[in-house]
C-alpha cells in the first residue's frame, strides 16, 4: 500500500524540538518517559467515538528521520540574540536519529471512551516528547471522521453511504485522511480517486451538472454520458427540471437496455429529497426500473437522513460530502497526551499527573491499560488500571495492543477492508440497550493513586 502521509519529523511544533534541545544539552535525554494520548469528551454529544489512524501513526513512526536538509533548516534558526536556536549537539543527535521507543495501541475501529489511552508511548524522554504533536494530528483527525462516518452509516442503516467529500475536506492530505477514516466508520465507497489509489477504497462517481450544461439539451447529455459509460451509468437529473430529468433518464434507460446495459441509478442533488424520491421511485417502476437505484446528496447528515427516512424517502445510496469529511458541527477532537511517569537511567519510576481545578483535565498517573469485560459476548464495562501495580482482572480483553518494541514494528497490521469489517461488528455489539448502562471506571489501586498523588501535588 502506498502511503501518502507526510512523514517529515519538521510536522511537529517548535516547542517539541526546543524541549527536545533542553533534554539533551542538561544531559536527561536518556531518562525514561511514559505518555498517554486520550480524549476526553466524546464528539459530537454521541456515546462513543470510532478509534482510527492507527496505521498512518505506524507509516509515521517507521519512517521518521531528520534528512540532512532538515538539520540545517533548524541550524539556520536563529535566537532573539541572534545566535542559533539549537546547538550543535543536539543536531547531531538528530541526524542519528533511531527510533527506541515502546508503542502499544487500541487497533483501529474499536470503539473507545474519553481518558481510554489510545496510545501509549515508552521511552527515551527526548523521542516519546518529540511524537507528541505529529501523532495528535494523525489521531485526533482520522477519530473523529470515523466517528461522523459511524454515525451517518447507522442513520443509513442498510442503504450503501458514499464519501463525496473532497472538494470541501481541510486541503489534500485531510481529504485524503477522511476518504481512508469514512472508509473505517462505514463508507461503502468514495468520490476520492487517490484514496482508491493509495488504499483500495471503492471509488465511485457520475458527471456534474455542468455536464448537462455543456449539451444542447438534458437528452442529449444523457445520451452521450451514456454512449460513453454504457456501464457505469447513474445521471444526475435536477439541472433543470428533476421530473423531465427522470423522464430523460429513463428514455436514455431504454436506449441503454436495446444495447444489452440497464440504467444503474440517478442522483437528486437539490429540492426537496423525500418528495423527489419517492415521485422519481414511482416514475421508475412505472416504467419497469425497478432496480435502478436512487442517489441523494447536497448536505447530508446523520441527522439529515434520519429525517429524510421518517419523511417516507425512497433514496438507496446517500453521497455524504462536507458534513462527513469536514466534521461539520464539530472541528477537533480534543485529543490529548500527557505524560503519566518518568524515571533517571536505571532507577525507579515516578508517577507523573497533570492537576487542575477541572476534574475532566485531570489526568492519571502510572502505565495504563485498559480491560473491557463482557458478559455472554456483550461488553459490559470498561476498567483502566495501571498495569506496573495491579492487574487484578482475570476476565475480558487488554484493549492496548504491541506495536513497537524497542522502535522495532512487531504488529501484524490487518488490510482496510478488515479494519472496517471490524468496526462495523464493534458497532454492533455497542447498541443503544449496552451504551445505556455501559460503565467506564478507574480501577481502586490507581483510583487511590491518583487522589493520593493529586493531594501531594497540591498540598
Amino acid at each position: 500500500m502506498n502511503q501518502p502521509t507526510h512523514r517529515s519529523a519538521l510536522l511537529t511544533d517548535l516547542y517539541q524540538l526546543t524541549m527536545a534541545n533542553g533534554y539533551y544539552d542538561s544531559g536527561r535525554y536518556q531518562e525514561e518517559a511514559v505518555f498517554h494520548l486520550y480524549f476526553r469528551r466524546n464528539p459530537f454529544g454521541g456515546a462513543f467515538a470510532l478509534n482510527c489512524g492507527l496505521e498512518l501513526a505506524i507509516d509515521y513512526l517507521q519512517n521518521l528521520t531528520f534528512p540532512v536538509e532538515d538539520i540545517q533548516y533548524l541550524g539556520s534558526l536563529k535566537a532573539s540574540d541572534g545566535y542559533p536556536l539549537f546547538s550543535e549537539s543536539f543536531l547531531n543527535y538528530l541526524q542519528r536519529w533511531q527510533f527506541k521507543c515502546d508503542v502499544d495501541a487500541i487497533p483501529e475501529g474499536t470503539v473507545v471512551f474519553p481518558n481510554q489511552p489510545l496510545l501509549r508511548i515508552k521511552g527515551p524522554i527526548i523521542q516519546a516528547q518529540l511524537l507528541e504533536t505529529t501523532l495528535l494530528n494523525i489521531i485526533n483527525f482520522s477519530t473523529l471522521i470515523a466517528t461522523k462516518a459511524a454515525r451517518i452509516s447507522q442513520a443509513a442503516g442498510e442503504d450503501a453511504v458514499l464519501e463525496f467529500g473532497l472538494r470541501r475536506a481541510q486541503g489534500p492530505d485531510g481529504g485524503l485522511s477522511a476518504s481512508r477514516a469514512a472508509f473505517i466508520g462505514g463508507c461503502n465507497a468514495t468520490s476520492n480517486v487517490l484514496a482508491g489509489q493509495c488504499y483500495g477504497i471503492p471509488v465511485r462517481g457520475t458527471h456534474a451538472h455542468s455536464w448537462v450544461m455543456a449539451h444542447a439539451s438534458e437528452l442529449d447529455a444523457f445520451r452521450s454520458y451514456a454512449e460513453i459509460m454504457p456501464a457505469n451509468c447513474t445521471l444526475l437529473v435536477d439541472t433543470y427540471d428533476t421530473h423531465q430529468g427522470v423522464e430523460n433518464a429513463i428514455i436514455v434507460g431504454r436506449e441503454l437496455r436495446e444495447r444489452g446495459y440497464d440504467l444503474n441509478g440517478i442522483r437528486l442533488d437539490s429540492g426537496d429529497l423525500a418528495q423527489l424520491s419517492r415521485d422519481a421511485r414511482a416514475m421508475l417502476d412505472q416504467a419497469g426500473f425497478t432496480q435502478t437505484k436512487i442517489v441523494a446528496s447536497n448536505s447530508l447528515d446523520e441527522y439529515e437522513i434520519k429525517r429524510l427516512k421518517a419523511a417516507g424517502a425512497r433514496i438507496d445510496i446517500w453521497g455524504v460530502g462536507t458534513r462527513l469529511s469536514t466534521a461539520y458541527d464539530q472541528p477537533a477532537l480534543g485529543g490529548v497526551y500527557k505524560m503519566a511517569a518518568i524515571r533517571a537511567a536505571g532507577g525507579t519510576w515516578d508517577y507523573k499527573m497533570k492537576v487542575s481545578e477541572q476534574a475532566i483535565k485531570r489526568s492519571n498517573p502510572g502505565y495504563l491499560q485498559v480491560r473491557r469485560q463482557l458478559e455472554d459476548g456483550v461488553p459490559r464495562q470498561d476498567v483502566i488500571y495501571n498495569e506496573w501495580e495491579h492487574d487484578p482482572l482475570t476476565d475480558g480483553q487488554s484493549l492496548l495492543v504491541p506495536i513497537f518494541r524497542q522502535g522495532r514494528k512487531v504488529y501484524q497490521s490487518p488490510s482496510l477492508v478488515n479494519i472496517q469489517a471490524y468496526a462495523k461488528k464493534q458497532i454492533s455489539l455497542f447498541d443503544e440497550k449496552t451504551i445505556a448502562s455501559y460503565s467506564i471506571k478507574l480501577e481502586p489501586v490507581l483510583a487511590k493513586l491518583k487522589e493520593s498523588l493529586q493531594h501531594q501535588l497540591t498540598h
